[in-house]
């Protein structure tokens, strides 16, 4: 369903998803195509995804989602200039404040499918209007018009930009020309490798984040925290502190102790200066050890295998892990007596609109929420602490602040993946596997990062580190492999520790670990491990890019002693991948991966450079999180605070020569984003396994 707005110019709008029903007293102003309906709407629906063409000749998209270097505004703006004939530069694609209503989430590698259709409809009904306008104007049939770079071109050469058609082309009803999207034959810009519209404004600078803002009054503003994770306030004294060069205010937080002071070398002086006595969170007594005891003793039994079988098993243990974008958190936050207005990067803008207005003691209608492109996420941004806290700390000084977390603020004291630990079996007889049963237990996500726990989990202030409940059945995809009888289930850790939706939430290590025993199942059937995984494998889409990463990998070839290549794969978002690793491991203690051959199935890639990318990205992460890459908690505190001591993957970690093979399709597009760090994480470890003859179990190798 596609509708026109009461506008001075060509303004459409389509809901998310294409199937809401017409606006509240709207009337149909002409008969329409089936599955399409031109409405004319007095006010833009707030759950639409609203295309404007304007006078200045651009091609407006306010998009209700986020950007946070996965490119997905690169990604809209391809589909608009697919189906409008426009040039890209002329697709202006800005990003949407919070709303009142509708979907704003950014996340689960849905973007890009969410909006694949709805844009591709806007864009179709507009050239289409756009092209009956011309038409009326010349008095030519519509039929012999076309369209090309943002202009509407008659055979005799005439032509006319969108931008002078606009207004005329707002009053059509009725389009003289189909308004329905192109077939995948006729894209010319869709699935066409494109640099990202934004790439020039971020290497110049020139791109904004939040931390570049300049908002009247406010002024730069950070936090003092506890020592150990929920640590709270017992005293201070900030005579020193607020009597130092440059500051203006020192105020209690949340978090801790706020000061906030006239630029941010002056807040950390002054921050350093606070005398402050902490009582030791809940969790002072633990440590890494005990956690990783109360995971493994939460794993629900796994029964009784199959009468007759063989068994492969394996435990596996996966450490806590942050997120650690390279932009810290940033926030603005001007809070007023009878209203609020907040600047951040934000996946769920409108849940953090309506968290801000409770925590301020406003309604969520005097709450104006502004979001700005973020410097990497990889799930962090789905939660809004940051901004909550800038607000409460806008409150408390009475005046506009920018809060920046620290790099040590976000990895002690922020969001992370949470640890967990799996048991896995594979039960096999006459050559095949059987039966196949996987238990598992991770810290419970039901504390809320604010010292509280939610509605999920206990209620009170203070966590007690005890076992609960089994969670339930495993979200893993069970239908990837012919294994049998397939079971699962999976118990949870209750910890006072803030956890967020790490980059493949459970996916990152539920089919990491299963790879592994994959691997070790081939082993003992005396089979390749790609051999075998063709021959157990269901779906015909990942059989091809596993056989694409064979061929283009050269799995199998000889290779030194200490190092070997390892395979993985991996089904989700309707999308498939398949990730052939080498890796040298001479020292076992020094291991470095040094190619990488990646391929995807997503379906139609409206942008294969972005798709790359991702892989890409999503490699680094499979690297970092086997090899280095983890958190530990020593009696109740982060240990690491910075990329000094958090060792994600730097240059001369990253493989020397990395493929990405984007398999062709004319389907709708699936999910990428998340893709690809389960089938990278798991060829890492395999390659180790294969290059060392050893087993690993506890990620990452380091710890």
């Amino acid at each position: 369903m596609v509708y026109s707005l009461a506008a001075s110019t060509l303004t459409v709008a389509a809901p998310l998803g294409c199937d809401s029903a017409p606006a509240e007293g709207a009337e149909p102003t002409a008969a329409a195509p089936r599955r399409r309906s031109d409405v004319l709407v007095t006010g833009a629906d707030e759950e639409m995804l609203v295309l404007e063409v304007t006078e200045a000749n651009k091609v407006v998209v306010r998009l209700p989602r986020v950007e946070v270097g996965q490119g997905v505004t690169t990604a809209v703006a391809m589909m608009i200039a697919e189906e409008l004939d426009a040039r890209l530069d002329d697709v202006d694609i800005p990003l949407a404040g919070a709303r009142a209503k509708g979907n704003q989430f950014t996340g689960g590698s849905s973007s890009v499918s969410s909006l694949y259709g709805p844009a591709r409809e806007l864009a179709a009904l507009a050239r289409a209007k756009l092209v009956t306008a011309a038409a009326r104007r010349w008095r030519l049939p519509a039929r012999f018009l076309y369209t090309r770079n943002t202009r509407v071109i008659a055979p005799d050469g005439r032509s006319a930009t969108f931008g002078s058609l606009t207004a005329s082309a707002a009053r059509i009803t009725r389009p003289a020309v189909s308004s329905r999207p192109k077939p995948a034959s006729r894209h010319r810009v869709i699935g066409r490798p494109t640099t990202r519209i934004d790439a020039r404004d971020i290497v110049t600078g020139k791109a904004e984040y939040t931390g570049d803002l300049t908002v009247a009054g406010a002024k730069p503003t950070v936090v003092a925290r506890p020592p150990t994770l929920g640590g709270k306030l017992v005293s201070v004294d900030s005579r020193v502190a607020r009597a130092m060069p440059g500051v203006h205010a020192v105020v209690q937080a949340a978090g801790g102790v706020a000061v906030v002071a006239e630029s941010f070398h002056h807040a950390f002086q002054a921050r350093d200066a606070l005398r402050i006595t902490w009582a030791p969170g809940p969790l002072a007594s633990l440590s890494d050890a005990a956690i990783r005891s109360r995971l493994r003793a939460a794993v629900p039994p796994l029964g009784t295998p199959p009468r007759g079988s063989a068994q492969t098993e394996g435990e596996f243990e996966f450490a806590f892990v942050s997120h650690a974008p390279m932009e810290v958190l940033t926030a603005v936050a001007d809070v007023r007596a009878d209203r609020a207005e907040i600047w951040f990067s934000s996946q769920t803008p409108m849940d953090a609109r309506d968290s801000i207005a409770a925590a301020v003691g406003l309604p969520a209608s005097k709450v104006k929420v502004h979001v700005v492109r973020g410097g990497g996420s990889f799930g962090r941004r789905l939660n809004h602490d940051a901004a909550i806290e800038a607000a409460l700390i806008s409150k408390a000084a009475r005046r506009p602040v920018k809060l920046m977390w620290s790099r040590a603020d976000d990895i002690r004291h922020g969001r992370m993946r949470p640890a967990g630990h799996h048991r896995i079996r594979a039960s096999h007889a006459g050559g095949r596997v059987v039966a196949f049963a996987h238990a598992m237990a991770s810290v419970s996500e039901s504390y809320d990062g604010q010292g509280r726990v939610s509605a999920q989990g206990r209620a009170g202030t203070a966590v007690t580190p005890a076992v609960a409940r089994a969670a339930g059945p495993l979200p893993s995809d069970s239908g990837l492999y012919n294994f049998g009888r397939v079971s699962g289930d999976s118990g949870s850790v209750e910890l006072a520790i803030p956890l967020g939706a790490w980059r493949s939430v459970d996916s990152g290590t539920m089919r990491t670990a299963e790879e592994i025993i994959v691997d070790e199942v081939a082993r003992s059937l005396g089979k390749d491990p790609v051999a075998f995984r063709r021959t157990t494998l269901r779906n015909k889409a990942v059989k091809a890019v596993l056989d694409k990463v064979a061929d283009a990998g050269d799995w199998g070839r000889t290779l030194p002693a200490g190092q070997a290549q390892g395979v993985a794969v991996h089904e989700e978002y309707g999308s498939c991948v398949a990730c052939l690793v080498e890796i040298d491991a001479t020292d076992p203690k020094d291991p470095r991966v040094t190619k990488v051959v990646m391929a995807a199935d997503v379906g139609t890639a409206v942008n294969p450079r972005g798709l790359e990318a991702q892989l890409m990205g999503t490699a680094i992460d499979g690297i970092s999180t086997v090899l280095r890459a983890g958190l530990h908690i020593d009696r109740g505190a982060v240990r690491e605070s910075s990329y000094a001591d958090f060792h994600y993957a730097r240059q001369r970690h990253a493989p020397l020569r990395f493929e990405a093979h984007i398999m062709p399709s004319r389907g709708e597009p699936g999910g990428a984003g998340e893709l690809g760090v389960p089938a990278a994480a798991g060829a890492v470890a395999n390659a180790y396994a294969r290059a060392t003859g050893s087993r690993p179990r506890r990620f990452p190798l380091t710890f």
